[in-house]
Parts: C-alpha cells; structure tokens; sequence
C-alpha cells in the first residue's frame, strides 16, 4: 500500500472545509474541489479561520483550491464530505473512480449511509472505506472508520495511519446506519424534543439537567440547534426506515420546526434565537 503524501477533499462546507484544515495542518499537501465559485471561495474563508485558531496559518500555502475533479489525480487518499445522500455520492465516487490512479483511496465522511453500498460505485471496493469525523473538525478528537464488505486490512491500516497523523483517534464502528455514536446520540436527542413537545419540562431545565447532571458541555436541545435540525430529521428518517423502532421516529415537532425554516444556528433560530 503506497504511503499517504498528498490528500483530496470533496466539498469544502462545514465538515469538508475543517477535515482539509486538519490533514495541511498536519503537513499533507492538500486538494480541496467544490463544483461553485462561490462555495469553493466560502469554503476558503471557513479554512482560513480554522487554521488561525489553530494558530497554522502558514498552513494555508499546502491547500489549493479547486473546480476541477480533475485536480485530485495525484491524490493518494481523497476524502468526500459532500450532500447526505446516497445517489450523490455513488456519482461522485465513480466519477472519482475513473480520474484517481489505481492505489488512491477512497473515503466517505457519511454520518449515516453504507460503505459497502457506496464503494459498489467504484472499481476498488477494497481502497474504500468510512472515515466519519465529527464537528467541529479542528476540535473534535475522534473518527469513526467503517469497512466495507470489501475494505483490505491495508486500506484500513492506512487510515488509521492517516487518522493518527492528523492528531485524532480511530475507532473502528460497524457498517449499519449511525455507525456507533450517532446509534446511541440520536435516540438521546429525539427523546429530549419529546420530553419538550410534552411540556414536561422547559428547553433551559432540560439542556442544564443534562450539562450539569451529566457533564455534557452541551444540552442536547442546545446540541441540535448546532447540528442543525434538517440534519438530525434526515438522519432520524434514515435510521426509522432501516431499523422500524420507534425510537427513531422523528417527533412531530421536529419536522414542524424544519418546515417552518428553524433550522438551528444556521437559520438563526431552532430551540433558541441567534
């Protein structure tokens, strides 16, 4: 398995544009593509304002920034953090497929969705695999790697490599929607919303129960307005679907909330007002 020198990074929004900040912080020359002019010059700032908190802003000078795919065929590992979607991402990486040279990995940053299923896309289901970091990027120490049916031991040692060279920790979680922390988070989060839907308690009572009586340095009503609830209604949806167990089903509140656009810190308003 040819060592990992030069990375790629598939969208450069929240997730991409922290995961490209990480790996040239850690000295990869770095490829970030977007497929806009305007999201790539976003995805830009948002880079520039992780590495200075990072205090690496000379890291910036490893990143280029691109339109092109094509721009990623020296890549040794590329990294897509794109849509939560299936059908998206299954394009992207059989159009990755055919411009990456043949020992290129590949890697999904999906929260939810299969390995297997996405690296059925490509002609190198065994140089596929999950690497799910959590947000923000640049702070959070943990990454979840899934295998494929498919995925070689190699490919799996190489990114653990990869993982540890950024400065995070590896775990290794199954292929099945949700992975391990986002099986045990949301149900946490779902229940919180009914508990609130009901008027059992209030928003304040119930994040400041959890920060205080659980050290969580976030409520989990807090917690969703930063995940953003569109992104938690997508996931719940995708987990009632695969598993039927009600408590997974999204609560009416929820899809009450998305519909009206209070979407969290992104809108300016979810559970609270920013």
């Amino acid at each position: 398995m040819k060592e990992i020198k030069d990375v790629g990074v598939c969208g450069c929004g929240l997730m991409g544009s922290g995961i490209a900040a990480c790996a040239a912080a850690a000295g990869f020359p770095t490829v970030v593509c977007e497929v806009a002019p305007m999201a790539l010059e976003q995805g830009r700032e948002r880079v520039t304002r992780s590495l200075e908190k990072m205090k690496q802003p000379e890291a910036l000078r490893r990143i280029s920034f691109m339109l092109e795919f094509d721009a990623l065929r020296d890549c040794d590992l590329v990294v897509e953090a794109v849509v939560e979607n299936m059908e998206a991402k299954r394009k992207l990486f059989a159009d990755l497929d055919v411009i990456l040279p043949q020992h290129s990995l590949l890697a999904s940053n999906t929260s939810s969705l299969g390995i297997t299923e996405m690296a059925a896309s490509t002609r190198r289901p065994d140089r596929f695999i999950g690497m799910h970091f959590f947000n923000p990027v640049p702070v959070m120490k943990l990454v979840e790697l899934s295998r494929g049916l498919k995925t070689s031991e190699e490919t799996l040692a190489a990114a653990r490599a990869f993982v540890a060279r950024i400065g995070k920790t590896a775990i290794l979680a199954p292929d099945a929607p949700g992975f391990i922390v986002n099986r045990l988070l949301v149900p946490y989060l779902i229940e919180a919303i009914r508990v609130y839907e009901q008027g059992l308690a209030s928003k304040e009572d119930i994040d400041a129960g959890m920060k205080l009586g659980c050290a969580h340095p976030m409520g989990p009503l807090e917690l969703l307005d930063y995940v953003g609830l569109d992104t938690t209604l997508h996931i719940a949806e995708i987990f009632f679907e695969a598993f039927g167990e009600a408590r997974y089903a999204p609560p009416t509140l929820l899809r009450k909330m998305v519909a009206a656009g209070k979407l969290g810190r992104k809108s300016g308003e979810g559970f609270y007002r920013y």
